[in-house]
């Protein structure tokens, strides 16, 4: 973290944090925003989910997408953790698992812009109570 030396400095800290915030907490709508969770139970914060969480949060906040970043509980796929599950507006969620700092920028410029594919999708293995 930078040290704070002057009052200018530290608006500049709380505009950031501010805009952070605003990028996770949107709430109006959600289903019309790209939602992007992040799974933070032990082992995903062990294998480095909180970088992936930023990276997401700046990206985002930097490009100037409109979408919502949360952290979620264990989805179950320990084994491929970091994971991240997207929804894009109309499109059923997309889970990623090994997620890294590089491949994080990677399915932003890929999948939320181009909706192109990248390695690493966790095939659906459940069905829904609907779909019986």
């Amino acid at each position: 973290m930078e040290k704070i030396k002057s009052l200018a400095d530290l608006r500049k800290m709380q505009e950031n944090l501010r805009a952070n915030i605003d990028l996770r907490e949107k709430s109006n709508e959600p289903d019309k925003r790209i939602q992007v969770k992040v799974a933070m139970a032990t082992c995903g914060i062990a294998s480095g989910a909180k970088e992936v969480m930023e990276v997401f949060i700046e990206e985002f906040t930097k490009r100037n997408i409109d979408a919502v970043v949360t952290q979620t509980g264990c989805m179950g796929y320990c084994y491929a953790e970091p994971t991240v599950e997207i929804t894009k507006p109309g499109n059923e969620p997309i889970t990623f698992g090994y997620v890294d700092v590089k491949k994080a920028s990677k399915i932003i410029d890929k999948y939320v812009l181009n909706n192109e594919l990248v390695d690493g999708i966790i095939p659906v293995n459940y069905e829904t109570i609907d779909n019986k």
